[in-house]
């Protein structure tokens, strides 16, 4: 079974690959199933007729944009009727979570039907990630760990979701290098422990080869902590933005899994984890 559970469309503001297009191309490299995931960051993105500006513009000078939530799902739902028989389409997002906006998030999730959640983590009180002010008078140690507690908090306040996305996306964008996992490896088991627990899980994303990340990611080490603490549930993704990434990389990443000791990847169907053997 080769499934792509995180593939960005026209809907993402970082994405102009068309939904349809996205479709054929699954099934013309034999996906049995894809799972939409466009970006919601409440926070740093208006809402589509959401007035008002961001504090960074997109590259049409234009305040960033979250999905078009409407037209987003009516859109899902015609290509599934019209593919029907060819390739299995699911309705996911994925959520920039973070403490400060968790309401927003609860309400939107309440307002649509979804198969599936990834909950990633873009920003922190507002700033993004990859921006310089997210970094300034921090040392290493100190925002690698602030961006792990947020994920810490998050998981432990909000449930709805499927899985935590690219966990360690920090190693894409930190301006000193990878950060050694010593320094935040307590963080990992809790973030872990409150995962299982809830019946929740993480996936494997594929897009460490095109950021030029030597690892896994997240990191084999952090994958087998994930596994060793008795998790199950990971999707594969690619993180696709265009056509050329589309399902790349997926079947390598079951075999990486395997080494790792998983046994079983999952697809989901409202909200629901289903297994599959590697």
């Amino acid at each position: 079974m080769l499934c792509d559970y995180h593939v960005h469309t026209e809907f993402s503001d970082d994405s102009i690959y068309d939904m349809e297009d996205a479709v054929k191309d699954g099934i013309r490299i034999g996906l049995d199933e894809i799972c939409f995931t466009d970006h919601v960051d409440f926070g740093v993105k208006l809402d589509v007729g959401e007035p008002g500006t961001t504090f960074r513009l997109g590259h049409d000078g234009k305040p960033l944009r979250n999905v078009d939530y409407p037209r987003y799902f009516a859109k899902i739902e015609m290509l599934q009727q019209k593919y029907a028989g060819q390739i299995t389409i699911r309705k996911g997002l994925e959520f920039g979570l973070q403490m400060c906006q968790l309401e927003r998030y609860q309400k939107l999730y309440d307002s649509y039907p979804l198969d599936f959640v990834i909950h990633s983590n873009h920003q922190v009180n507002d700033i993004e990630i990859h921006l310089p002010e997210f970094y300034a008078g921090k040392t290493q140690r100190e925002y690698n760990r602030v961006y792990y507690e947020e994920i810490l908090r998050t998981v432990n306040a909000y449930k709805d979701y499927s899985v935590l996305g690219h966990l360690d996306a920090f190693n894409r964008y930190d301006p000193k290098g990878e950060c050694p996992l010593s320094d935040f490896e307590d963080l990992v088991y809790e973030i872990f422990k409150v995962v299982i627990r809830d019946d929740k899980g993480i996936e494997l994303n594929t897009s460490n080869v095109r950021y030029g990340v030597r690892d896994l990611t997240p990191s084999r080490a952090i994958l087998k902590i994930y596994h060793d603490l008795g998790g199950r549930i990971i999707t594969i993704g690619s993180d696709a933005h265009c056509a050329k990434d589309l399902g790349f990389n997926i079947e390598n990443g079951k075999e990486e899994l395997k080494k790792i000791g998983f046994k079983e990847f999952c697809t989901f169907e409202n909200m629901t984890p289903i297994f599959h053997p590697l």
